[in-house]
């Protein structure tokens, strides 16, 4: 069993920063990918920012230059760096991961979601 738990989240005003967290804990071999998504009301979910197991990184075009995103591959965290906030930004900011984990004796990779942190940017 994998758990993802995310931390950070609350009430900021525009302009201002927040830092998300996403622990994973469980039978965990590897984490291949880890990314964070959000999803704002009325809307669908949509990817924020994505990192491999190497670093590479990728961004949604809204945010890039304002977050960064990064890991601690010793702790199995992914961490979500926000400036800048606009008020657009306010959502619910779920964790993924890609896991792989020892099932029946053979390495197999699943995905993951965390329980979601809301961010709220208003003045």
């Amino acid at each position: 069993q994998v758990q993802l738990v995310e931390s950070g989240g609350g009430l900021v005003q525009p302009g201002g920063s927040l830092r998300l967290s996403c622990a994973a804990s469980g039978n965990i071999v590897s984490i291949n990918a880890m990314g964070w998504y959000r999803q704002a009301p009325g809307k669908e979910r949509e990817l924020v920012a994505a990192i491999t197991s190497d670093g590479g990184t990728k961004y949604a075009d809204s945010v890039k230059g304002r977050f960064t995103i990064s890991r601690d591959n010793a702790k199995n965290t992914v961490y979500l760096q926000m400036n800048s906030l606009k008020p657009e930004d306010t959502a619910v900011y779920y964790c993924d991961a890609e896991v792989v984990v020892i099932t029946t004796g053979r390495p197999l990779t699943y995905n993951y979601w965390g329980q979601g942190t809301q961010v709220t940017v208003s003045s």
